[in-house]
This record gives structure tokens, sequence and C-alpha cells, in this order.
């Protein structure tokens, strides 16, 4: 499951576990706010899973059209052959069902009506979460917290992912809010450099890069050290080659034959 974090030999999957693994490394993006705004953050996650999860499911893995011609072939390019076949059809029937088991109770008994009740709660939940932005760059002044993290990784790929079918995206790019606010974090942290790299991928092509030119100092340097000890090493002068010469043979006497100093 997605995201993923890979931190040395430890991969930790999902976003609350990945919260919980980096305040245990003192990394804790809600260190400043006040238990109101605390109290706040949890129920504005609820809500997004709530309200605009199954939303999203239903756009990406259950809607035809988006599903056979984006997410089937973005997420089979990922897996290796023969998974690259059955994963993903296994993925969808597992959104479905989800979808089904939490939003398909009575009075919703058809999937059509199931479908239009999701739709309307993921644009009302949009439409909360605009009112709740407002003017401010991040949901609790100038700096991000895990609920900007959660937000933005809900409304990110509805945002930038090019859909046949964009029912709920239109909704969205009409909330100006909630676009620039996609657009502001995607430029500050995910922007890419002339190279193509993002600033830590730059940082980590250019430490490698310092890591081989000092590599490759350090055997020139080895390689000077070896000449100067040959140079200084005591010589001793340069022998004589013994001439060879050829033995002289007599009248009738057969070509020579053997060679002697």
């Amino acid at each position: 499951e997605v995201p993923i974090l890979i931190s040395e030999d430890t991969v930790i999957s999902q976003p609350a576990k990945i919260l919980n693994f980096l305040r245990k490394q003192k990394y804790n993006a809600d260190y400043e706010l006040s238990a109101k705004q605390g109290a706040d953050t949890l129920a504005y996650i609820a809500l997004l899973e709530e309200k605009l999860l199954p939303a999203l499911l239903h756009t990406f893995w259950v809607e035809a059209e988006n599903y056979c011609s984006v997410t089937k072939p973005w997420f089979a390019s990922r897996f290796p052959f023969p998974l690259s076949l059955y994963l993903p059809g296994r993925m969808s029937r597992e959104a479905l069902n989800r979808i089904l088991l939490t939003r398909g109770g009575p009075p919703l008994y058809s999937l059509t009506e199931v479908e239009a009740q999701i739709y309307r709660d993921a644009k009302e939940c949009l439409n909360l979460l605009s009112k709740r932005l407002g003017t401010s760059q991040f949901f609790f002044g100038n700096t991000p917290s895990t609920l900007d993290a959660f937000v933005f990784g809900f409304l990110a790929p509805l945002y930038k992912v090019c859909f046949p079918r964009v029912q709920l995206q239109e909704h969205l790019k009409q909330l100006s809010n909630l676009c620039r606010f996609c657009d502001d974090i995607l430029s500050f942290y995910f922007r890419l450099g002339v190279s193509g790299h993002s600033p830590a991928g730059q940082d980590s092509v250019d430490a490698n890069l310092q890591k081989l030119t000092q590599l490759v100092n350090k055997e020139s340097n080895l390689i000077e050290k070896m000449d100067d000890n040959l140079r200084k090493s005591p010589q001793h002068p340069p022998r004589k080659l013994t001439t060879l010469k050829l033995a002289a043979g007599g009248e009738g006497s057969s070509p020579p034959s053997r060679l002697s100093p």
C-alpha cells in the first residue's frame, strides 16, 4: 500500500503508521499546535477518510473509463509479469467491495445510488476544506502540519491526474484556494531543477559525484606516492647485455647450428 516510507532497513506503509514512526524519531509537524487544533486535525482526517476517500476510490478504481485508460496501465507498469495482469484487477475489486461495505447499506441499495451519494459527500467535504483553508497558506497558518500532509495526499492525485471522467476533478478545480494549496506544496516541496532532479535528488547526485571525485583524487595521490618511492629507491647501474655471435664453421661444414657468446 502507498504511501511507503523507507528508512534504512525499515519499511512503513499507511499514513498513520508513518506519522507515528516520525514522531518516535522526534519529527512532529504538530508540535506548536494547540489542543483545539490537534482535535481539529483528528476530526478533519476522519472526515477525509469517511467522505472523500470512497469517491477517490471510485474515481481511480471503479469508474470504467478512468480505470482502463489511466489507473490500470499506471499500476501495471510498476508490477512485474505476471502480477501486472492480476493485481490491478484485484485492487479494483477490493476498492468496490470497500465502497459497498461502508456505504452500500439501506436506503442505498443499488450501485447507482451509492455512486451518487459518495460524490455528493465528497463535494461537500471539498467545500468544507475550502472554507476551512480560506485565504491562509496552510490550514493552521504559515507552517504545514499533519492535516496539510493528509489533505495534500488526497487532493494532489485528483487534481493532477488526467482522467477521461472528471466529475469530482471539475468540482475541485472550481475551488481556487485548494488548487493554489496543491500548487504551492508541489512547487515548494516537489519542484524539479533544470537537470530534472528534485532538490533532494540533486543533493544525492552531488554527494555521489563528490565521493567519486574524492576516490579519484585519492587514487591519483597514491599513484604519485608510488612514483616518488620508485624514484627515491636505490638504483643499480644498467647491466650490459651479452652479445650473441654465430660460431664460425670450416669449409664444407654444415650450416651453423649453434650460438656461442
